[in-house]
């Protein structure tokens, strides 16, 4: 089994004023040669957006793009509706470029902060029509189990659908419980993000923020050293 680790202070970071940005692999301004992706994991933001600001219209092709609200209000709206959609913390959000669209997204308080993961995979079928879907998920589903959030979209799982062999899963992991998370193939990874809390996995301790990579097996354990809240999002590496 291989390891990385990737403490949250060594994140790429930009403060723009409206928006704070973290970014765990190379995007916009930031480059490091060591972070370019996990596999078909290009991009994790980890944005925090100030009152009524936010991206205006702008172009995406052949990207999987998939957003998790942690606090506040998301407001959406792209070229296939063209009308505002609210996303709030509970839902994910699921945008399949494909061939082409363009879209917005904007703090949807006039008084609260937005904080939110902003998530690129890359995609194995190029050029479809693109596709819009949101669900909202009970956060007891996840309690000390895993909660499929989105999964292929030529499988059965539950969540939302993309084109690529992924998978992203979230678990409320309470202190000193331990679980074993099977991955789709060998060939694959795990980019495991601490949300918050305090966990270890092949006796590396990861805190909030902090992520670890994980590769080259089929098979690994999670232990929760305090309560802890945990994002992983499998690829093909």
């Amino acid at each position: 089994m291989k390891t990385i680790i990737h403490k949250a202070a060594s994140r790429g970071y930009a403060n723009h004023g409206w928006l704070q940005a973290n970014h765990s692999f190379s995007f916009a301004n930031y480059y490091d040669s060591e972070k370019l992706q996990f596999g078909a994991l290009r991009v994790l933001n980890d944005d925090i957006i100030a009152p009524k600001m936010g991206f205006g219209t702008h172009p995406h092709d052949n990207m999987e793009i998939i957003t998790i609200p942690l606090s506040g209000e998301l407001k959406h709206r792209d070229s296939m509706a063209n009308a505002w959609l609210s996303v709030k913390p509970g839902e994910v959000q699921v945008m399949s470029a494909g061939s082409g669209l363009q879209h917005s997204e904007i703090n949807g308080s006039q008084e609260h902060y937005l904080s939110l993961f902003q998530i690129w995979i890359m995609p194995d079928k190029h050029n479809v029509e693109p596709r819009y879907d949101q669900i909202r998920f009970n956060p007891e589903d996840r309690n000390n189990k895993f909660q499929t959030l989105v999964s292929s979209i030529q499988t059965d799982d539950e969540g939302l659908k993309i084109y690529q062999n992924a998978k992203i899963s979230r678990i409320d992991l309470t202190k000193d419980n331990t679980i074993q998370y099977n991955t789709i193939s060998k060939h694959h990874g795990v980019y495991i993000m601490n949300v918050s809390g305090n966990a270890s996995v092949n006796n590396q301790t990861f805190e909030s923020r902090d992520a670890i990579g994980v590769s080259e097996t089929d098979t690994f354990s999670i232990k929760a050293n305090e309560n802890s809240d945990l994002l992983l999002i499998e690829v093909p590496m």
